[in-house]
């Protein structure tokens, strides 16, 4: 899985693609990966797929509430940002100083410091 915790990414499918800026424009969806599961090829975006959790009231003097938390969604789903043009890109792999790094494909910018 090419993505991290950390990343900010872009949404490229699903409900969350598109939001509305100030000026009511549709603009791409984007968020910094929060939490990851790569044995389901999931991750948990900020602000992007909001769902709605029903908490039963534990004890006498607590109350049930209604939550709003992030849910995962698939890895496919999204897209790393470049960190110079601000567009989604691909990843790819190189070796530098003996290492082996991750690198946008749009602007050659690596990604692991």
């Amino acid at each position: 899985m090419n993505i991290k915790v950390g990343d900010t990414v872009a949404v490229i499918a699903g409900k969350d693609r598109f939001t509305k800026d100030k000026k009511g424009n549709k603009v791409r969806t984007t968020g910094v990966v929060i939490k990851s599961f790569p044995k389901e090829n999931r991750v948990v975006v900020k602000g992007v797929n909001i769902v709605k959790k029903h908490e039963r009231s534990t004890q006498e003097d607590s109350k049930g509430q209604i939550l709003e938390v992030e849910a995962p969604i698939h890895v496919s789903n999204v897209m790393i940002l470049d960190p110079k043009q601000k567009v989604p890109t691909r990843i790819g792999y190189k070796v530098v100083e003996g290492k082996k790094v991750r690198y946008a494909k749009v602007s050659g910018e690596i990604l692991d410091k």
